[in-house]
């Protein structure tokens, strides 16, 4: 495995200016670093899990991925699943999701559901994205504006009743600093720099704040520094510890109670439904983060060994401490744009971060609560899509509409676990909806060429369309209905594309109908796979009752046979 991880590094760097790739992993990596501290913040744990998540799924899923250029970590996507898990189950919880969600994601891999995930309708990525965009910023209320109430539980009209409540505490100086943050965030990118927004705009909300705490000993807001702190082994301080991950099953980390979690089958049946939201959230982000990658970048990707990359990546990052993580597509577009072509960029901004970890750890306690609730307020801002949401239901079908709506309500009022599931249930059934409408047959009339020759005891049924669970039964609704002086069908079956073993059924009643009836069945140019699947099923065994025909000349001929 790793001599072809090698091969592959060297096949594709062969093509390209290393260099390019170099700098494209360090421009991706000051995007990052701050980006993957203010989600783990988000998602209830301390920040330096996203920057392990960001280090070790990063470069593991660029390594045995399908997409030479997709970025991974951790996504504001995830926040909002990752977020109830926390508060139920504590980090050894999460992590064990993560691992699961993993194995979740190597099995769709290795299933080929690569496709599958790809064809999500729009309405249904949408709606869960803007959603999650609304949760994600009403969340950052609190820290922005510094107001005095404990941590956010319980449903989302909940959380925003407390919050509206609790306005009146108010703090004017958290309320500053992330002010000064977010206007810097806004206007930055309107001054073209290649300088990120967010990088300028947390230093100088971390420099304000440090000044005007220097100049007043009134003026205090809360940093990363004094609102987390660790101790591992003899090693204890503020903000974000300065050594390397280090291995850990993620049983051994502490549930919500601060004790070591544990492993049990009914943990794991606890978690697996959380797992699996995971999965398909990090699958659809993934693959969409590729589909934007390829256009980009002009490269290829292949969706099955995505997704067992993400999954790969998922199951390791656990070990070391990192949340679930998926491809990230303002990182991964970020670093196309700088130059990257291969999976050396991801390489080089995984390793960037982790030399951050090694030597500014210090500094980075420093960044204030109110700038990284102003950063995930743009991120919340820039995922929920508003102008594609608004242009949908202005323009949009009637279906795509609800769809829409119910995934986002669906994604903000109630859990993302319950969205996903009604969310991947409507697009399963806008598909065969619309399938359905693909699938006809009709009746030839008196205009058809052969008309002038044939009886008026031989019917003709021309079916178009592929024949499943979904569309058999309107597509062979009238066969049946015929009149009394009818003594054989024919069946065109020249444009039937598949038959499932509903239509296999179908087919079956059919002409045990048509037998009742003494009337006679012969189906016309079916494709030879489809007659070997009919023969299979003994549909073709009645003598004299079912014939095969390759022409629509040869089946009239053989019923003209039939009918004397």
């Amino acid at each position: 495995m790793f001599s072809a991880i090698k091969n592959s590094l060297k096949n594709d760097c062969s093509a390209v200016c290393m260099q390019s790739n170099i700098l494209a992993g360090l421009t991706v990596g000051v995007i990052a670093l701050p980006l993957s501290m203010a989600l783990a913040i988000a998602s209830g744990v301390p920040p330096q899990h996203g920057l392990y998540t960001a280090i070790i799924a990063g470069i593991v899923t660029a390594l045995s991925g399908g997409s030479k250029v997709n970025i991974s970590g951790p996504t504001a996507a995830f926040v909002v699943v990752l977020l109830p898990i926390v508060q139920q189950y504590g980090l050894g919880g999460l992590l064990i999701s993560g691992f699961l969600a993993g194995i979740i994601l190597v099995l769709m891999g290795l299933a080929r559901l690569g496709q599958l995930i790809e064809i999500v309708p729009y309405p249904v990525t949408v709606g869960f994205t803007s959603g999650i965009g609304v949760v994600i910023a009403t969340l950052q209320i609190k820290d922005f504006f510094g107001l005095n109430i404990p941590p956010l539980s319980g449903h989302y009209l909940e959380k925003l009743y407390t919050l509206l409540y609790s306005l009146p505490t108010l703090n004017w100086q958290e309320t500053l600093i992330g002010g000064l943050t977010l206007v810097i965030l806004i206007y930055w990118p309107k001054l073209r720099s290649r300088i990120p927004g967010h990088l300028i705009a947390l230093l100088i909300g971390s420099i304000a704040a440090w000044l005007f705490s220097t100049l007043s000993s009134d003026f205090s807001v809360a940093t990363i520094g004094n609102r987390f702190h660790y101790s591992i082994g003899n090693l204890s301080g503020n903000g974000i510890p300065p050594i390397l991950p280090t291995f850990e099953w993620p049983w051994n980390l502490p549930g919500v109670d601060g004790k070591p979690i544990g492993i049990s089958f009914n943990l794991i049946n606890t978690l697996l439904a959380s797992a699996i939201t995971i999965a398909i959230l990090g699958s659809l982000e993934s693959l969409l983060c590729a589909v934007v990658a390829d256009g980009m970048s002009g490269k290829k990707h292949n969706p099955n060994d995505e997704l067992i990359g993400q999954g790969i990546g998922n199951m390791i990052a656990p070990l070391f401490g990192g949340i679930p993580a998926t491809a990230a597509i303002a990182r991964t577009a970020a670093s196309v744009r700088a130059g990257s072509s291969s999976p050396v960029a991801s390489v080089v901004h995984g390793l960037f971060i982790l030399i951050a970890i090694l030597s500014l750890s210090s500094l980075l306690a420093y960044i204030p609560m109110a700038s990284m609730a102003a950063l995930l307020l743009m991120v919340a801002w820039n995922m929920s899509e508003i102008k594609h949401f608004i242009r949908t239901i202005k323009i949009a079908p009637r279906d795509d509409i609800l769809t829409l709506l119910t995934c986002f309500l669906l994604t903000v009022l109630f859990d993302m676990a319950i969205a996903v599931g009604v969310g991947m249930g409507l697009a399963a059934i806008l598909f065969i909806r619309r399938s359905i409408h693909l699938t006809e047959n009709k009746l030839i009339e008196t205009t058809h060429e052969h008309d002038s020759e044939l009886p008026n005891e031989i019917a003709i049924y021309d079916i178009n369309g592929p024949l499943f669970f979904g569309s058999t039964q309107k597509a062979m609704r009238n066969i049946t209905r015929i009149t009394p002086n009818i003594r054989v069908v024919i069946l065109d079956m020249t444009e039937v594309t598949m038959i499932d073993m509903s239509a296999i059924i179908a087919m079956e009643s059919i002409l045990s109908d048509l037998s009742a009836n003494n009337v006679g069945l012969v189906i016309n140019n079916l494709q030879p796979r489809m007659v070997l699947k009919l023969k299979r099923a003994g549909v073709q065994t009645r003598q004299g009752k079912v014939h095969i025909s390759q022409t629509l000349d040869d089946a009239i001929e053989t019923a003209k046979k039939m009918i004397h």
